[in-house]
């Protein structure tokens, strides 16, 4: 739980946040000593006309920190030797502006507005950020104490209220990528948001299942979904009153699991205080399985859904966490090879149910 929220800006100007979980904690001593270059300009948009989308090219991302020694860590607290993303010498949990970002409001002015007559161009408008969980660059989401699970949850709701009322935004994304196999380029625990100037291909398909479901039955898709898995019990990994934790009758990955509150919000800021103190319990015990299901740290990408920012869509909308590895065995990786990679038509190699059996009755 935030006991203080201090924001203050790095040496190039972007916007850095400390959620501290104590209210005396002060911030004022410790400013950015580095002397940076201007953040780049946003990532250009080019929409595809064969499948009507937008794809965002951004070019400056091939020069981001990859994998860098534990010593030059950037989502380390700063020390006399190093000065890191993080000018404090220790911290809770810190948001700040991904210096590499996919989508900002810094726009070149010579933005072309066209490629071909079929594929117009536009800036990239939105906002990519950095959310570290701990200072222990050691440590691990899923070893960190509830109250710290609560800190995190209260910061993504404090920027998912910010960042979905910034100009052009049209979805909020928290998301962890976790694994050398998933492609993490920096080890240290952390997440990242990306505030969206179009809809995602994901949440689009998903609007429109719930738009067909809503118009012939007039409920919630995702809270039918929710229900009748909850009447079945068969895929449920875990639940408390606030929420359950289920693996998809038709889930795409080896292992996957649905964190859903049982009440119907649009996104992480609705949440109740009751809400997110119960949240930890439940997904701390779902990592704790994924991570002895083999005996080794599970690569696994946790990814918030959340309605989108405006619009009658909004209620369409069901916060819910997607928890899911590409791993199918101790030995074995889930490759997205031509069915799924060039056709985006999934095969799952683990039965849903007995995912879910082998996830719910091991000791997590």
């Amino acid at each position: 739980m935030i006991g203080r929220r201090t924001a203050i800006r790095l040496s190039d100007g972007r916007e850095l946040i400390y959620f501290d979980e104590h209210p005396a904690t002060d911030r004022t001593g410790t400013p950015d000593t580095r002397d940076l270059p201007p953040p780049p300009p946003t990532a250009q948009l080019r929409y595809d006309p064969l499948v009507d989308e937008w794809v965002a090219v951004a070019a400056h991302r091939q020069t981001r920190t990859f994998l860098p020694p534990s010593d030059k860590c950037p989502l380390c607290p700063s020390t006399p030797d190093f000065a890191s993303e993080i000018p404090a010498p220790d911290y809770d949990v810190v948001v700040f502006e991904n210096q590499f970002p996919s989508f900002s409001d810094r726009v070149a002015p010579d933005e072309a507005a066209a490629l071909t007559d079929l594929v117009p161009v536009k800036p990239g408008i939105g906002r990519c950020e950095v959310v570290c969980f701990t200072s222990d660059h050691t440590s691990s989401f899923g070893a960190l104490p509830p109250q710290r699970v609560r800190t995190v949850l209260d910061a993504l709701a404090d920027r998912t209220t910010e960042m979905s009322a910034l100009p052009g935004v049209v979805q909020v994304f928290p998301f962890e990528n976790r694994g050398v196999e998933i492609g993490v380029t920096l080890s240290h625990p952390h997440g990242q948001i990306y505030a969206y100037p179009t809809v995602p291909p994901r949440t689009a398909a998903m609007l429109s299942a719930a738009r067909r479901h809503i118009s012939r039955t007039g409920r919630n898709l995702y809270a039918d979904v929710l229900a009748a898995e909850r009447k079945a019990e068969i895929r449920i990994v875990g639940t408390n009153e606030h929420w359950t934790a289920f693996v998809p009758a038709a889930s795409r990955w080896p292992y996957e699991v649905h964190v859903a509150p049982h009440r119907h919000v649009p996104d992480i800021s609705a949440l109740t205080a009751e809400e997110r103190d119960a949240f930890a319990p439940l997904y701390l015990d779902v990592l704790r399985r994924f991570d002895g299901l083999f005996d080794k740290p599970m690569p696994y990408i946790a990814a918030w859904h959340q309605a989108v920012t405006t619009g009658s869509d909004r209620d369409l909308g069901y916060l819910h966490l997607q928890l899911f590895s590409i791993r199918r065995a101790a030995d074995k990786l889930k490759y997205l090879a031509g069915s799924e990679s060039a056709m985006g038509a999934f095969v799952n190699d683990i039965e849903p149910e007995r995912a879910a059996e082998l996830l719910r009755n091991h000791q997590a």
